[in-house]
């Protein structure tokens, strides 16, 4: 199951009481006071790791709370500290204050985090309120509540490279032969129910990450399909994978095609209009293929790439293209959603 939105509940553990105690031994029967502070509460931590590609882990528990600190003994003996509660989360994960609608933190690297519920301080004991003028103090002060409140965490897949198209132009297929994912792949719309990650090597020292975006048809921006739940996960790309099919089996023209594509991502944000775009067309092996390439180059303007992954044609010249326009343009591509250039293996497929 992909699960790349939760909202859950987050409380800080309470702070340890303070606590009220005298030194009584055999030669001081009226000793001072020697209670001690009680612990601090532990915090809410949430935190990117490497090896998580969703957030279905996180769907099961809705409630999420730290420990308190251990209260204050006698003989000045302090509380422990509770440990803090890590919730562990894929590279990507944006999270919000629900009520609010802030953003906490963006955690686009393996080891950042973010700390959304404070643990309580623990209380002070009657030690720390002596005095010369107050000698055997009865007061011990309580350990202050966690905070709390609502989280909700979206996850925005990091990938170097986005492939898009609509449902059936070979993505899946793509991915499969250029990586080791192995998503499904059938002959039918919406096979691919969530985005795939592959990680694709170019020569011994160049390597991207890929993802497979799916379910984007006219009135994704609008929700139509399921190209506005996957929408936002080419927000990150760097570059887009632009497939059309050579000879659609349902007769639509592939320039078309091509168009429907480009106006659904421009209606969603216009940065991605700007993203540096390969246009690709797909399923060569078929009948007619060749023709429908020639239509969609004249239509464009512009050199487009031929590929079959079922024979391998073009494979290597499209990695390689890839490699060498992520190489050029390395720097981030300008947008409010999008990070800069990532460390290499920040994620693990």
């Amino acid at each position: 199951m992909f699960v790349d939105r939760v909202t859950i509940f987050v409380r800080g553990g309470d702070g340890g009481n303070g606590c009220v105690s005298f030194r009584r031994e055999k030669y001081a029967p009226r000793g001072g006071p020697n209670g001690g502070d009680g612990g601090d509460g532990g915090s809410v931590i949430v935190r990117a790791v490497e090896g998580l590609t969703n957030l279905a882990h996180l769907s099961s528990q809705r409630h999420w709370k730290a420990e308190r600190g251990e209260h204050g003994q006698g003989s000045d003996c302090t509380g422990r500290d509770a440990p803090d509660l890590m919730i562990e989360v894929p590279p990507g994960t944006i999270v919000r204050d629900r009520d609010r609608g802030h953003v906490l933190r963006d955690l686009k690297r393996v080891g950042e985090w973010v700390n959304v519920a404070r643990g309580g301080r623990g209380g002070h004991g009657n030690a720390y309120y002596k005095s010369s003028t107050n000698r055997a103090p009865r007061q011990a002060e309580k350990g202050l509540p966690g905070e709390e409140r609502w989280i909700h965490m979206e996850l925005k897949v990091i990938a170097d490279v986005g492939l898009v198209g609509l449902p059936n132009s070979g993505k899946s297929t793509l991915l499969s032969r250029i990586s080791r994912a192995h998503p499904e792949i059938a002959d039918y719309p919406f096979t691919t129910k969530y985005p795939n990650l592959g990680a694709v090597h170019a020569g011994t020292d160049r390597a991207f990450i890929v993802a497979d975006i799916p379910g984007l048809i006219e009135g994704a921006h609008q929700g139509h399909g399921l190209g506005h739940e996957f929408l936002r996960h080419v927000e990150r790309t760097r570059l887009l994978v632009h497939l059309v099919e050579a000879a659609p089996v349902d007769g639509s023209d592939p320039v078309a095609n091509y168009r429907t594509i480009r106006r659904e991502l421009e209606l969603y944000t216009p940065a991605l209009a700007q993203r540096p775009e390969v246009v690709v067309v797909t399923k060569m092996d078929m009948t007619g293929a060749a023709k429908a390439l020639a239509r969609v180059a004249e239509a464009l303007g512009h050199e487009v790439l031929a590929i079959s992954a079922v024979t391998g044609q073009g494979i290597p010249a499209l990695i390689h293209r890839i490699a060498d326009m992520l190489e050029r343009g390395n720097s981030a591509v300008e947008g409010a959603e999008i990070p800069g250039p990532r460390d290499e293996d920040k994620v693990k497929i």
